[in-house]
């Protein structure tokens, strides 16, 4: 008979989160994991086995986490420029922008060293660009390049944020995004 659980998988997954975000992902052992969770490593280590497969869990949840709150907004906002434009505000990481774009790297990394990972990056921005898409023109072969197209433009301008941050990051990234509606024609 197998041990009653104390903490959640969930609980746990968020707290190794947070601390996977503090300690980068070369930087998390099952030691600083454990102090993290309130869990001994020794039950880490049955938990997931490896620690490439306790950061790959992590991760996993992570984008868990980003779908639904993905889909939320896609329900949510209008199916105009500007809908698409609140979307990807909700998406935005809030106050400590700065912290997250630069200590984010290190984890898009891990997403991008690991083809699982990776996977779910690319079925994330897949949907993205769709519901982007869709909120930006009627015409359906031009709707996913517009998607992509928006993502990258969003991505790009909170990059570029980063490196001279005078304001608020998000009225900077949505008037970059507003200009680039008037650009396209998005209607």
């Amino acid at each position: 008979m197998g041990r009653i659980k104390t903490i959640s998988d969930s609980v746990v997954l968020d707290r190794l989160l947070a601390a996977l975000e503090t300690a980068g992902p070369d930087g998390l052992s099952f030691s600083k994991a454990s102090k993290a969770v309130g869990l001994s490593a020794a039950t880490l280590v049955q938990r997931f086995a490896t620690r490439e497969a306790m950061i790959e869990a992590v991760l996993l949840h992570a984008w868990d986490r980003l779908d639904a709150v993905t889909a939320a907004a896609d329900a949510e906002a209008a199916i105009s420029p500007a809908g698409a434009i609140s979307m990807l505000m909700r998406l935005m990481p809030g106050h400590g922008a700065e912290y997250n774009l630069t200590d984010g790297l290190l984890l898009l990394r891990e997403d991008l060293r690991n083809p699982t990972l990776r996977a779910r990056g690319s079925a994330w921005g897949k949907y993205l660009a769709k519901s982007l898409g869709r909120r930006l023109t009627n015409h359906t072969a031009l709707a996913e390049r517009l998607g992509w197209q928006m993502a990258s433009v969003w991505q790009g301008a909170f990059i570029w944020w980063a490196f001279k941050p005078d304001g608020d990051p998000d009225a900077s990234v949505a008037t970059v995004l507003e200009d680039w509606c008037r650009s396209v024609g998005a209607k």
